[in-house]
């Protein structure tokens, strides 16, 4: 069962639409290596966007318990898992969980299709 309000989600959905659509991001589908730390470049130079800025400040409202379902919607929508591995996307997203996850989700070039 989901506990976050669907309306949030379509709001992270539409700011990761509005954010990704700009011409200014450039996020590569597959790091250059492994050690490559493209995403935090990447979205460094977009620090002062209100757009990322908003998708941040609504993940961040939302119950821890909430955040990890929409990491974890993220991860079934990308095939990560499946619907019956719910409850395991939600326990590796607990695991992981940072306060750099919101900048996790906005590098994902399809977040958007895979929420």
């Amino acid at each position: 069962m989901l506990n976050v309000n669907p309306e949030t989600v379509c709001f992270l959905i539409s700011k990761a639409r509005e954010f990704h659509a700009k011409e200014a991001v450039v996020i590569p589908e597959v790091p250059m290596s492994p050690a490559e730390d493209w995403a935090r470049q990447v979205l460094a130079d977009h620090a002062d966007d209100a757009c990322l800025g908003e998708f941040t400040a609504t993940f961040r409202d939302l119950e821890p318990d909430q955040q990890y379902e929409v990491v974890a919607l993220m991860w079934v929508g990308r095939g990560d898992f499946d619907k019956a591995d719910w409850a395991q996307a939600i326990d590796e997203a607990r695991a992981n969980a940072s306060m750099e996850t919101p900048r996790y989700l906005i590098a994902h070039p399809m977040l958007a299709d895979h929420l």
